[in-house]
């Protein structure tokens, strides 16, 4: 039984030390700095600059062209091994490529590995299948098709579709001729889903077809745009309320007006999109409410305004103006004398006299405010800033204000002021003739 065991443990310990002694040999091998090869075969080239030969005329035929290389790489075990062939990367340039027919190019051997990038002697190109690439250049041949559009999809129940507008009606395709000639029409598809209610408008992708209407593989064709823009108008047709936005100002105020517009709605048709959230129709220009104010008139007043619509809108009513009747509900007017005249701007070293002395203001407004209305609620403020240099009699603009109430007021107003020098005196006043002895004072003289 110990015999066994004895020998078990040699078989272990025997295992061991080929483990070790293979990891010992393995990495003095890996880290002695020795060079190997390695072939990589089939690794594909990359030709950059392909859209240059379309600008020029021209386009590479994989027939007769390199497509792959093999290569044979030289660098340390350890390299070598670490090298995975998905990181070989191999490109060719045509940018000076200008001339059809078959040519040679030169390539480069590069890694997307950053470690044998930023090291460039880790990993040698030793031998190649070729040492330029052979590449098979033609001239390209090109049509012009046309593009049109097929329809998946529906408008929701009263809505209504116009015609699809595409960005491009055709378009020019290039390639070989026995790739171009197959060609009947280029087509999109635009699917607008189920009960669409607005415009639909997208990028959509070219597909080929031939005669018969059979999908053709557009590997190897090249045209001159990419994706086709479709739009599909979607139109509702609305009943829109006509409006008027009006212009308060004191005394004036739309709530104390009675109006119609005649005809109170019309029906418009237009983009789907453009109307979603429109249920009005604002008339312009709004309607100032102190022209109506300074009337005081209890009659209805008209005023007509054309209909403009929205950009793209059809009036399916064909009316195209519109009739604002309107007067205030509660509307007079007085006329009110006021002493209450202060100065603003008073010329400095003189002195200033009113000759009016009580100015008649003609308000408006409601019954109400204007009943309740005396002189002392109207404040009349005489600006002299003009006249700081001026001597003598003038009449001079007046801004009148209400203190009280929402009142209007109707007109412009002037107040005749004297201005005298600061020392100046006014004139004595004449003393009144005496009373003849015969006539008793006070009464007045028959004329």
């Amino acid at each position: 039984m110990e015999n066994e065991k004895a020998g078990r443990r040699k078989i272990v310990y025997l295992l061991l030390a080929v483990l070790v002694a293979c990891g010992i040999w393995l990495y003095v091998d890996l880290s002695s700095g020795q060079t190997v090869t390695q072939e990589f075969l089939d690794i594909p080239i990359e030709y950059l600059y392909e859209s240059t030969l379309t600008d020029r005329g021209l386009m590479m035929v994989e027939e007769g062209t390199d497509l792959t290389i093999d290569l044979t790489l030289k660098g340390t075990r350890w390299d070598i091994c670490s090298l995975d062939r998905s990181q070989i990367w191999v490109t060719a340039s045509l940018l000076d490529v200008t001339s059809a027919g078959k040519q040679r190019v030169n390539y480069n051997v590069s890694y997307t590995n950053p470690k044998f990038n930023n090291n460039a002697n880790a990993i040698q190109k030793e031998r190649a299948s070729f040492g330029m690439a052979t590449v098979n250049i033609s001239e390209l041949y090109s049509r012009t098709i046309d593009v049109s559009c097929e329809l998946v999809g529906n408008v929701a129940e009263s809505y209504s579709a116009g015609q699809v507008e595409l960005s491009h009606a055709e378009v020019e395709v290039r390639g070989l001729q026995e790739d171009i000639d197959p060609i009947s029409y280029a087509k999109v598809t635009l699917d607008i889903g189920n009960s669409a209610v607005e415009t639909v408008s997208r990028d959509l992708e070219l597909q080929f077809y031939d005669q018969n209407g059979q999908l053709l593989d557009k590997a190897d064709i090249h045209s001159s745009v990419e994706n086709v823009k479709a739009t599909l108008p979607v139109f509702v047709t609305k009943e829109l309320r006509l409006i008027v936005d009006f212009i308060d100002s004191p005394g004036c105020r739309a709530r104390n007006t009675e109006f119609v517009i005649e005809p109170q709605t019309i029906a418009v048709s237009g983009d789907a999109s453009q109307l979603k959230d429109v249920e009005t129709l604002r008339l312009k220009p709004d309607y100032d409410l102190r022209e109506l104010g300074t009337t005081a008139s209890e009659n209805y007043t008209t005023t007509n305004y054309l209909i403009v619509l929205p950009d793209g809108c059809t009036n399916v009513s064909g009316v195209t103006r519109a009739a604002l009747r309107i007067r205030f509900k509660d509307m007079t007017n007085a006329t009110i004398s006021t002493e209450n005249i202060s100065w603003l701007n008073l010329p400095e070293g003189k002195r200033v006299e009113a000759l009016t002395g009580s100015l008649a203001v003609k308000v408006f407004g409601t019954e109400a405010d204007v009943s309740a209305l005396t002189g002392e609620d109207i404040a009349v403020t005489v600006d002299l800033d003009d006249y700081s240099a001026a001597s003598g009699t003038y009449t001079v603009p007046a801004e009148v204000t209400v203190n009280k109430g929402d009142v209007g007021i109707s007109g412009l107003y002037q107040i005749q002021v004297t201005i005298r020098e600061g020392g100046e005196e006014p004139p004595p006043e004449e003393p009144a003739d005496p009373p003849l002895e015969d006539e008793p004072a006070g009464e007045e003289t028959g004329g």
